[in-house]
């Protein structure tokens, strides 16, 4: 991400704690994630650690080779527009081979529900780093597809204050949503879901806080709770903006990288 307090430092904690829509929001269920990890290991899907069983019969996860974004500062490819194309279509894969199957119950598919740079396992092609399978399914659970790909709008942009204006991060949000080939239904509740991402995530850290933290508190958490609430109102008042530019259908144009956008 672009600093260090951006929000996609942040994600992991928020999806820990309580949130105000349980409903929408799984705790973390093993079994269901070995569910998931077998049955998309069975359509030999590239893009998730295959679920294995040790010779002593522990459960065990197969290795993932490749570059995991953890750290603020990436090569240009990882920020590329090509990337994420590449990030929108690997989610839009797995939801379709889930979509209609006991793994999205009553909803549309499975989710992630924690898609990020430092989720995503990149590898070096001829062209540079590009992203080709998710780690971190532990909070996987059935959704919507628009909650993963606003979570993808979110983390990989990182929306927010730190963007000098909303129009470059607003023709992403539609590249992301045209690569991944968002409905109309969906692209009109993207902005909202985005910000109702952002909301849980402030939410849930403030909870934790009070939960753990004592008399003291906890400063990081403080600073962090405030850079999504910025985030949070620096995507609510340029909501207008970026739906208007995701609703038109629009060409895929992936020349630039998405950081200088």
């Amino acid at each position: 991400m672009v600093a260090e307090s951006s929000a996609g430092r942040h994600r992991a904690e928020a999806a820990r704690v309580e949130d105000p829509d349980p409903s929408t929001a799984p705790a973390p269920d093993p079994s269901y994630v070995h569910d998931l990890l077998r049955h998309l290991g069975r359509y030999g899907w590239p893009g998730a650690p295959r679920y294995l069983r040790g010779r002593d019969g522990q459960e065990v996860l197969g290795r993932l080779d490749g570059h995991v974004a953890w750290e603020a500062a990436q090569p240009p490819p990882v920020w590329s527009e090509e990337s994420l194309v590449r990030v929108a279509k690997l989610v839009r894969q797995f939801h379709d081979l889930t979509a209609g199957t006991h793994l999205a119950g009553d909803q549309e598919v499975a989710c992630h529900n924690d898609l990020a740079p430092r989720t995503t396992v990149y590898r070096e092609e001829e062209a540079g780093l590009r992203p080709y399978a998710f780690v971190g399914w532990d909070h996987a659970g059935p959704g919507r597809r628009v909650h993963d790909v606003a979570l993808v709008c979110w983390q990989f942009l990182d929306l927010g204050p730190r963007r000098a204006s909303a129009a470059g991060p607003a023709r992403l949000v539609a590249l992301i949503a045209d690569a991944y080939g968002l409905l109309p239904r969906d692209r009109a509740e993207l902005v909202e879901t985005i910000l109702w991402w952002q909301d849980r995530c402030w939410r849930g850290l403030a909870a934790s806080e009070a939960a753990g933290a004592g008399d003291e508190g906890d400063e990081g958490t403080d600073a962090a709770v405030e850079d999504v609430r910025a985030s949070y109102a620096w995507v609510a008042e340029h909501a207008d903006e970026f739906a208007a530019a995701i609703a038109p259908a629009r060409v895929l144009n992936t020349g630039a990288h998405a950081r200088d956008a």
